[in-house]
């Protein structure tokens, strides 16, 4: 005799699963499954609607004088999004396209830099370009105090005065 025919001789219950599930049971199964999925997804849109109607009829009554929005619109096309974003949300908005947007402040920023024009026209105050006000800081020098009043107040310790005020004794 040989050693396998022994061994099942020994052991008549050991062995392998001789069946596997039939094709008509997975496919019950599947079908079964795709019902309660069918029928869950009936059930919550019941229940949405449901909450949705009942949120609706507990609103308050609106004032008579407010102005009608409308109902909400969900999805909007991309353009009246925008549009109204412009119209109704004050600054600072978010940025939609920062590189464009830093650039556009930095070329803004050079021509202020690098032109002439006015800050404000009825007190006759200008802005002038950058190396322009360079080259009169070097000519002209900084605007300094006199250096007795200066030197006066660190050395004593006293508050430093107005221009043209006597010392206090």
């Amino acid at each position: 005799m040989s050693d396998q025919q022994q061994i099942e001789e020994h052991n008549e219950g050991a062995g392998f699963e001789h069946e596997d599930w039939s094709a008509g049971t997975v496919y019950a199964f599947l079908i079964g499954l795709t019902l309660v999925c069918v029928l869950v997804f009936l059930f919550l849109r019941g229940m949405y609607a449901f909450l949705d109607a009942r949120s609706r009829a507990s609103q308050p009554q609106q004032n008579p004088l407010a102005i009608s929005t409308g109902p909400l619109e969900r999805n909007l096309p991309r353009s009246k999004v925008q549009e109204q974003i412009k119209t109704t949300f004050p600054d600072p908005r978010l940025e939609e396209n920062e590189r464009q947007e830093i650039n556009q402040f930095r070329i803004g920023e050079e021509e202020t830099l690098n032109s002439y024009g006015w800050v404000n026209q009825p007190a006759g105050l200008v802005h002038i370009p950058i190396e322009r006000a360079m080259e009169l800081v070097a000519q002209r020098g900084l605007p300094t105090r006199p250096q007795g009043a200066a030197t006066e107040h660190v050395a004593t310790g006293a508050p430093a005065r107005p221009p043209g005020q006597s010392p206090a004794k």
